[in-house]
């Protein structure tokens, strides 16, 4: 499992624009945003890149929580 700190998230429509780029990143087997806590946690075995891509893609900031 991978956790993202999502950085610009205000509302539900955000929460989901977010959870569906994670799902349509290759080797993502699932995702999980919340948007309360302003994470994500995304299952399968994904490139790290291309899920932080798809969040700016969206117009928000993803980092790796460790």
């Amino acid at each position: 499992m991978i956790r993202l700190k999502v950085e610009g998230m205000s509302c539900n429509h955000c929460k989901l624009s977010v959870e569906k780029a994670l799902k349509g990143v290759p080797g993502v087997e699932g995702a999980e945003v919340n948007l309360a806590q302003g994470t994500a946690q995304v299952y399968g075995t994904p490139q790290l890149e291309p899920l932080l891509e798809a969040v700016r893609a969206e117009g928000y900031e993803a980092e790796v929580l460790r």
